[in-house]
């Protein structure tokens, strides 16, 4: 054998070991960082995208130095979901292990998406929130609300369209904006103080709010990381009485601060799970954390609670007539069931059925918005689209998942108990089904 054979012979045989070498698994906290700075990489091109970020600051700097292009965004992330290794014999036992791989995956698939997105694919209001939020919304076409419709007939009788009586309804219920700060300053301790029984949070958990202007919402919370949040209240349309204890809860306790709290304290600062110091917006993440928000409402004041609250605390320092309290919720309770008006005129604004004047005719017939909140809301519908589901699919989604594991009204302990567990899961939205 020649000299050129025999070293040919060695490489091959020297090839042929390293591709009999079993390949060795890509590490899930690198699988982890990996996932942050595409999150991070997608938030140079969609100003929406990253809602909250506390991990090292030198993987934003090098997400803005690098500023990779959306197509190698996109490659990356297709290889990395590749990369996510099997659980392990020795993790199989750990739930959460097992969730977190689950959760990665799903959540890489739904950055895929928006990416498309945001180079120019096109998909229906379906297709789209069963991409992003792992989850799509019943339909409901408007005989649907017939019913609800009629019961707010004859609690607010008279012969102006519907949706007028029902706007000077409520006119007696506005919170008046030199009372504003001390109502929702009682409404947010309340919450806290029916939080804290249940809810082991750290020691130095606390959050801001600011009033602001000019948002295609009504509240928003800032997580920042160090259990702190900032949370805003948008004052450009009234603020009725009911939005103290829904933005208090929502926003605070037990929503938002609560879960972001809870997902720093178990899962990143226990655990080392860097994937929980950045939240992608249009992630399924978001139906979790927008259902457990709207549920924790209900959870934190069950039955007739919130009510009294609101007619023996609430409405005298609103300087409202609590005498009205009744009236008011029994009138709110009906409108509530009307939520799922919204997402039908999402899905067909979105869908191209219709226009904005024709979507916010819908959302004035069958959601009881005024004109202006209606309209108010179509913009809402531009900027977050089919997002929509998260409020009240998600908070359905929720409800039955903690009631399938016992926490029913009934009781209230395992409810707290099957609750909190959730918020500090990375369980996904089609696992709570």
């Amino acid at each position: 054998m020649t000299s050129a054979a025999r070293i040919a012979v060695a490489t091959l045989l020297a090839a042929a070991a390293v591709a009999a070498q079993p390949v060795q698994p890509v590490p899930m906290n690198t699988i982890a960082e990996r996932y942050v700075k595409l999150v991070l990489a997608v938030g140079l091109h969609d100003a929406d995208y990253v809602d909250a970020f506390y991990g090292p600051a030198e993987w934003k700097a090098e997400a803005e130095r690098r500023k990779l292009p959306l197509g190698e965004i996109d490659a990356t992330a297709a290889r990395l979901i590749a990369d996510i290794p099997a659980v392990s014999d020795a993790e199989r036992g750990d739930e959460l292990a097992v969730l977190r791989r689950d959760y990665l995956k799903r959540q890489l698939e739904a950055l895929r998406t928006r990416v498309r997105m945001l180079q120019g694919t096109k998909l229906t209001f379906d297709e789209e929130s069963r991409a992003l939020y792992d989850a799509v919304a019943p339909v409901h076409p408007g005989s649907y609300f017939a019913g609800m419709l009629q019961e707010l007939e004859r609690l607010l009788p008279g012969d102006a369209p519907l949706v007028d009586r029902y706007d000077a309804f409520r006119q007696q219920f506005i919170i008046p904006s030199n009372r504003l700060a001390r109502v929702f300053d009682r409404a947010i301790a309340e919450c806290r103080a029916r939080t804290l029984p249940h809810v082991s949070l750290p020691a130095n958990e606390s959050f801001t709010v600011e009033y602001v202007t000019n948002k295609p919402w009504s509240g928003y919370n800032w997580y920042q990381g160090n259990y702190r949040s900032l949370i805003q209240v948008n004052t450009d349309l009234p603020i009725y009485i009911d939005r103290a204890i829904d933005l208090a809860c929502h926003e605070g306790y037990p929503g938002h601060h609560v879960y972001n709290a809870l997902l720093e304290k178990h899962l990143v600062r226990d655990r080392g799970w860097v994937e929980f110091t950045i939240y992608p917006l249009f992630s399924p993440q978001s139906l979790i954390a927008e259902g457990t928000a709207n549920y924790g409402i209900d959870v934190a004041f069950p039955g007739d609670e919130r009510a009294a609250f609101e007619r023996d605390v609430l409405y005298p320092e609103a300087g409202l007539d609590p005498s009205r309290a009744s009236a008011y919720a029994r009138v709110q309770a009906l409108v509530d069931r009307l939520a799922y008006a919204g997402n039908e005129a999402a899905r067909t604004y979105l869908n191209g059925g219709s226009d904005r004047k024709q979507a916010t005719a819908w959302l004035s017939q069958y959601a009881m918005m005024s004109p202006v909140r209606a309209e108010q809301r179509t913009r809402f519908f531009d900027t977050y689209r089919s997002y929509v589901i998260n409020y009240n699919l998600g908070k359905d989604l929720v409800k039955q998942y903690v009631e399938s594991r016992g926490g029913v009204a009934a009781q209230p302990a395992k409810r707290w108990e099957e609750f909190v567990r959730l918020l500090a899961s990375p369980r996904l939205p089609s696992g709570l089904r």
